[in-house]
């Protein structure tokens, strides 16, 4: 991008320098900031639709608050490269979710316009409400922001906060982006008005004044005046549930023309009322380019691609996704068993449910960003005889651990959890790792946890939890290819808790959990290479343990290797409980168990993020060699 292309944004590298613009500037300003929005991204890869959407929006907040005094937040942070770009991170915006550059979301260590961290949605108004009451209690006078897509809205999360908000006094403002519907220019136009009118100070101060004469009424009277004013604004401008909540509601406006978004915002900035304020904002997803207008998704996630065009170069593989096998498993169960039902929670096409839910659409259920309420919902399925498979990723089942805990598990309810993007997930970085759901899973009592090595696997433990009728069970699996395997049309039913053996050996045994198998394989090789016979067995369940394969492997070998892509607390851990209960550690058995360590891991291709891990099959042969005395000997001639 040369400077001739972007005159006003080589002008602006901070915000402080964007308020020195005119206001007639910003226009020219936000389609120089959406070109380059569009550049980057095309290098890159990475979230590039809802981006788009906000370039106006971005463009305004920076301009009318103060930031980063004032307080900043975007609900999960899909949207915030053009905000990157205006925060003195423009030299760096080619290096999104790339090792040692920016992050795709926010991020606090980043930038001190990132106040809050983000990655999973709906955490905004509550960490701006905690923004806004500290602010009060230190007499500071601040305005804090939480921008919310209309998705994230469905959270139930964001409804706890806003009850809470209008009880604290506290000044908080939260922009409704929302990107699901629009104004005809008519309406919008009118809407624009009237969203002026009714933030303006003539209005909030007349609005006041009739509150205190009302207060002078009797009670009927005075709730009556209260709430015929409440009602007759919600009836031209929408909001009334908003202001049900204690919210002063304001719009809809139009997100993309700066004439109607500057005088709101810089209404409500200089409004002295202490009212929670709520404008809701209508964004086009993509504005602005014209392939991702045009495409179904809006380019929400995109790989790298010609700017012209619009085309991704996505590389080629032989190999479906994990993901695609799944749904393809799930249909061909589901076609031999009407009781199979899928649910998810907003994610249909990152699982795989769009496709089951082609084939079976009254029988795929997309109940939006809400986790909780997609595992009670399956949880209610199951007690009339449906089988549910609640397919979220692994990082977002988090969001729903009570549920599991009170609503499934405790009841012995058989909903089955399909956890895509198990493990490491590269340029997405920590907040969408899947890094823990063996551990917070594997201390339920009476739980089915399987890992699949690879796709046929994964075929087969989707045909296993079908069948699995009394109890909850959770299957985990990876983002990305398989390895290429031969699939049949449907999975066979394993036997539960029982793994398996693929090479004997009688020196050194590695157990895998996962599909760090195939470097479980290639360390076996270059182990008996060096002289060192060695087992390799897939453990298939974490939960319940296959404990005759542990106790023979502990028995029969000097060296017992455990390796999983999780944290520690979980498949490692149950085999050491096991070995220490049966007595087993007590003839030198040397048990090393490898897991992700304890930190969290940022952003970068899965491949270099193993190697940072130490999960690849160098390290397991080093772990081995290191484990017999072998290494450390070397070492020391």
């Amino acid at each position: 991008m040369t400077a001739t292309k972007t005159p006003l944004l080589d002008l602006c590298p901070t915000p402080a320098k964007l308020r020195a613009l005119k206001p007639e500037q910003l226009r020219q300003f936000a389609d120089e900031l959406r070109t380059e929005t569009v550049d980057a991204v095309s290098v890159t890869g990475g979230h590039l639709g809802a981006g788009l959407g906000v370039v106006e929006l971005t463009v305004a907040l920076h301009y009318v608050f103060d930031t980063p005094y004032d307080r900043l937040i975007w609900d999960v942070g899909h949207q915030c490269y053009p905000h990157k770009i205006l925060t003195g991170r423009r030299d760096r915006i080619r290096t999104l979710r790339m090792g040692g550059g920016l992050s795709g979301f926010t991020k606090r260590s980043e930038s001190e316009y990132d106040p809050f961290g983000a990655g999973h949605s709906s955490t905004s108004i509550s960490a701006g409400l905690g923004m806004a009451v500290a602010s009060r209690i230190k007499g500071e006078q601040r305005n804090v922001i939480a921008v919310i897509g209309d998705g994230s809205m469905s959270a139930g999360m964001a409804y706890e906060a806003m009850n809470n908000a209008a009880s604290t006094k506290s000044r908080l403002i939260v922009i409704l982006n929302d990107n699901d519907m629009s104004i005809a220019p008519p309406v919008g136009a009118m809407s624009a008005y009237l969203s002026r009118l009714i933030s303006s100070k003539p209005y909030l101060s007349l609005r006041h004044l009739a509150k205190e004469i009302a207060d002078q009424l009797p009670r009927p009277l005075r709730n009556a005046a209260r709430r015929a004013e409440e009602y007759a604004r919600g009836m031209v401008t929408g909001g009334t549930l908003f202001e049900e909540l204690g919210f002063y509601y304001i719009g809809p406006i139009d997100g993309h023309n700066l004439d109607h978004l500057l005088p709101v915002l810089q209404n409500v900035r200089d409004a002295d009322d202490d009212k929670p304020v709520l404008i809701h904002v209508v964004t086009k997803k993509g504005k602005g380019y014209g392939p991702a207008e045009e495409s179904a998704d809006k380019l929400h996630a995109v790989a790298k691609f010609d700017v012209v065009t619009g085309t991704q170069s996505k590389p080629k593989s032989n190999a479906p996704t994990y993901t695609r096998v799944f749904a393809q498993s799930l249909i061909a169960e589901a076609a031999a068993d009407p009781s199979i039902v899928g649910i998810t929670a907003a994610m249909p096409s990152g699982t795989g449910l769009d496709l089951f839910g082609e084939r079976f659409p009254d029988r795929c259920f997309d109940v939006g960003i809400a986790e909780q309420h997609a595992v009670t919902f399956a949880a209610g399925m199951a007690t009339e005889g449906f089988k549910p498979f609640c397919a979220i990723y692994s990082t977002f089942l988090q969001r729903a651990y009570d549920q599991v805990i009170h609503d499934v598990v405790l009841q012995h309810l058989p909903v089955r959890f399909a956890l895509d993007r198990a493990g490491l997930v590269g340029a997405d970085g920590a907040t969408h790792a899947g890094s823990f759901d063996t551990a917070y899973l594997g201390c339920l009592p009476d739980i089915v946890l399987m890992a699949a090595a690879d796709e046929l696997e994964l075929m087969h433990m989707v045909a296993t939890q079908a069948a699995i009728d009394d109890r909850a069970s959770a299957l985990r699996y990876p983002r990305g290819e398989g390895v290429g395997l031969e699939l049949p049309d449907r999975g066979s039913i394993l036997p539960i808790g029982k793994g398996r053996i693929l090479q004997e050996g009688t020196k050194i045994a590695i157990l895998s959990y996962g599909t760090r198998l195939g470097e479980g394989r290639r360390a076996a090789a270059e182990l008996a290479a060096r002289g060192l016979s060695t087992t390799l067995a897939d453990a298939r369940f974490a939960k319940p343990l296959d404990e005759d394969l542990v106790r023979r492997l502990a028995l029969e070998h000097e060296v017992l290797i455990t390796i999983e892509e999780g944290s520690v607390g979980g498949f490692g851990s149950f085999v050491l409980q096991f070995l220490a209960t049966a007595g087993l550690l007590d003839g030198g058995l040397k048990i090393r168990p490898m897991v992700l360590p304890d930190l969290y891991l940022d952003h970068d291709s899965p491949a270099k993020q193993y190697e940072a891990a130490g999960l690849t099959a160098q390290h397991i042969v080093r772990t081995a060699l290191q484990a017999l005395g072998i290494e450390s000997a070397a070492a020391r001639a």
